[in-house]
């Protein structure tokens, strides 16, 4: 007896111990809460014009074809009975339904790993019929006529995102996994599930965005971004890093990488058996990396001809300055790519040959096909992007974060909250989702003339850019050029990026298309013989014969471009020291603009 009584007083003093600590993380909500600035409500969802759309279309069908209808409804509402009553004599029996037959094939599903949801009569039919309204959903969708092919589009994805939204396993009542937890650690998951919530609030100012990685487990020039080099240069727009050489001689052209401001430059110098930036060094080579700003509302009115002008050419000048060299070859990933561009179509109309090659990482120039990103680039919310900046003066990191994870967003946003937030589990320690969570805000004039002038009105590829004093065309692109796309990649699919690349006008062109997608396709070091990678020297037909015509082969395409990049890269000098007299260090690697987080108050 007296065991008993001590085992309930151990369990009311861990019960009195969790509810002062829910207490406490309340008050902690609130307050995180009290903080939000949320976005313009207009980029939470679609105009309801498109929902509206789509109803009339319905139901005009409907009474076009009343039986088709009634055929679809008959066969939910008897699929729906038929699985309840199913449910109840296997309830009684104590065991769990059989799947209805349509459905079975679609529960092959992660989400529903947990033997419970076949074994147990309550979670089985909670999934069944949850795949049976999914199912119905679709099915409805997809027979929606009358509407544009971007209206479908966008439909359609809007529909899954609520389909995935309602998903069981979203509800601690529906999760067998998080009740399980709870009932093993009796409620102690749930509490640390709270800490944890309410510690994405307070990092994120009252928004909620859950973190993917355990920030605690990385420290930017600690233990990522550690290759030697030093800023040379800064001014507002970037910090300019000269690395330090690892060999005794290097090609007299220096190389400028530019990276995408989205995101920060270190994807390229996670750690050292995987960076970019320390293989190109050890390969011999003088290399220039640059490190964007992280703008806040003071930076509201930099355009894309602050990026070309104060980024672009300014690097391109100062690597010049500091080796000697009247050229430097070039690269640039993703937007920075499209900005490249640009900036080799200004550089030609200024008959500036600084540039003697440029290689491009998942880079589009012809916006035509928006793919996956459709349903975000229609005018109520580019409409909303432009309320949302006119009053922020930037676009901030959290809404572009938020908007990419939803392209994935059982991957990316319902499964780390369900751990995060049901289980009370931490995130794990991955280098690749640290710097995926480390975004960068967008000055508020570059963000809308991206969207409009090339996302939407796709003016590079079309009747040009007007910028700094010149019509910017695609064609004007004349160098010797060299474009890196992925197989995977769903933010510049590989098509797109060689549909364009098709329009430049240089003599000299290669396009190698890597496995995997728009990260682990670009970070694949030789090392770890992973992905492999395809060649065609033919770009004269679509990209499907391209493909079916290109040789693949095995590992990393980095070799292959250092090969033809050396071709381009002049004789071997006496490795060169960062900096020069004029351009004395400044700090070291990985520099100070990387260190802002974009949640920083100003």
């Amino acid at each position: 007896m007296a065991t008993q009584d001590n085992a309930m007083g151990e369990n009311l003093e861990k019960m009195s111990a969790n509810l002062e600590r829910v207490e406490e993380l309340s008050q902690r909500l609130i307050k995180a809460l009290s903080k939000k600035n949320p976005a313009n409500p207009s980029l939470n969802g679609p105009d309801q014009e498109l929902f509206a759309k789509a109803a009339m279309s319905y139901w005009t069908e409907a009474l076009e074809n009343p039986g088709k209808l009634y055929e679809q409804q008959v066969e939910f509402w008897g699929k729906s009975v038929r699985h309840y009553m199913e449910s109840q004599q296997m309830l009684l029996k104590g065991e769990a339904a059989e799947a209805p037959g349509e459905a079975k094939d679609r529960l092959k599903d992660k989400r529903f790993a947990n033997p419970m949801w076949e074994n147990n009569p309550y979670f089985s039919y909670v999934r069944h019929q949850y795949q049976l309204n999914a199912e119905a959903i679709a099915e409805a969708v997809a027979e929606v006529e009358d509407l544009e092919p971007k209206e479908k589009r966008r439909l359609e994805y809007f529909s899954q995102q609520i389909i995935d939204m309602m998903s069981p396993t979203n509800f601690l009542g529906t999760n067998p996994d998080a009740l399980e937890r709870a009932v093993e650690t009796e409620g102690e998951s749930l509490v640390k599930g709270l800490e944890n919530l309410v510690a994405d609030l307070e990092a994120n100012n009252g928004e909620m965005v859950v973190r993917l990685a355990d920030e605690n487990a990385f420290k930017v020039g600690e233990n990522i971004a550690t290759t030697p080099g030093e800023v040379v240069f800064r001014n507002d727009v970037m910090e300019l890093i000269q690395y330090s050489p690892s060999t005794e001689q290097v090609h007299e052209i220096p190389l400028v990488i530019f990276p995408p401001w989205i995101n920060k430059f270190y994807i390229l110098d996670l750690k050292e058996q995987n960076s970019l930036i320390k293989w190109i060094t050890d390969q011999g080579y003088t290399l220039f990396v640059v490190s964007w700003f992280n703008p806040d509302v003071s930076h509201s009115d930099i355009g894309m001809a602050d990026y070309i002008e104060q980024g672009f050419l300014t690097a391109i000048r100062v690597a010049k300055e500091i080796t000697g060299q009247k050229q430097v070859n070039t690269v640039g990933y993703c937007i920075a790519g499209t900005t490249l561009h640009m900036t080799l179509a200004l550089m030609a109309k200024r008959k500036d040959t600084s540039v003697k090659s440029a290689t491009f990482f998942t880079a589009l120039t012809d916006f035509s096909e928006q793919g996956e990103f459709t349903p975000f680039l229609q005018d109520d919310f580019i409409d909303g992007i432009e309320a949302e900046v006119e009053e922020q003066g930037i676009l901030r990191a959290f809404i572009l974060g938020r908007t990419m994870s939803f392209l994935r967003s059982n991957d990316l946003i319902y499964q780390p909250a369900i751990k995060s937030y049901m289980m009370g589990e931490r995130p794990p320690a991955f280098d690749l989702l640290y710097w995926n969570g480390d975004g960068s805000n967008l000055p508020g004039a570059m963000a809308i003339e991206y969207l409009r002038g090339l996302c939407q009105r796709n003016e590079f590829v079309t009747d040009g850019v007007e910028m700094l004093g010149e019509t910017l065309h695609i064609r004007d692109v004349k160098v010797p050029l060299m474009s890196i796309t992925c197989q995977t990649d769903h933010i510049a699919p590989w098509k797109d990026c060689y549909r364009g690349f098709q329009q430049t006008r240089a003599k000299d062109r290669t396009f190698i298309l890597s496995e995997s997608g728009h990260i682990a396709g670009i970070v694949n070091p030789p090392s770890k013989k992973k992905y492999g990678h395809y060649t065609n020297a033919d770009l004269k037909d679509t990209p499907d014969a391209w493909l079916e015509g290109a040789e693949r082969h095995d590992g990393s395409w980095w070799p292959r471009w250092e090969a033809w990049l050396r071709k381009r890269s002049g004789k071997k000098v006496a490795a060169r020291q960062p900096g020069d007299s004029d351009h004395p260090p400044i700090a070291p690697a990985p520099g100070t603009y990387v260190m802002r987080r974009s949640n920083e108050e100003v």
